[in-house]
């Protein structure tokens, strides 16, 4: 299965998303503190679920610093939903999954 890296700052949702993924199979890398991903080699990853608003850097700016070394698939995990933010998040530099809008 995938390896994957999740960044959020809310533990709880953090610990959910591990919890979900490991079921399913995958191995998961829990950060809460997105300031550590740049001390992170990211080439053993195949996804990096990332949250856009976290405190010390925002998951955009982490997302245009993963993507000076690394083309891993970056997926957003936000409430934000406005067009504006999908296109900051797409020009940052994350993947589009296809749809739009909450599961």
């Amino acid at each position: 299965m995938a390896s994957i890296l999740a960044v959020d700052d809310d533990l709880l949702l953090l610990k959910l998303i591990r919890k979900i993924l490991e079921r399913d199979g995958h191995h998961v890398t829990a950060v809460s503190d997105p300031l550590v991903v740049k001390d992170l080699s990211l080439s053993g990853y195949s996804l990096v679920l990332l949250d856009v608003m976290m405190p010390g850097i925002s998951g955009i700016k982490t997302c245009e610093e993963i993507r000076k070394t690394s083309h891993v698939p970056v997926l957003f995990l936000t409430a934000k939903g406005q067009e504006s933010d999908k296109l900051i998040g797409l020009m940052a530099g994350g993947d589009y999954t296809g749809r739009w809008g909450r599961l």
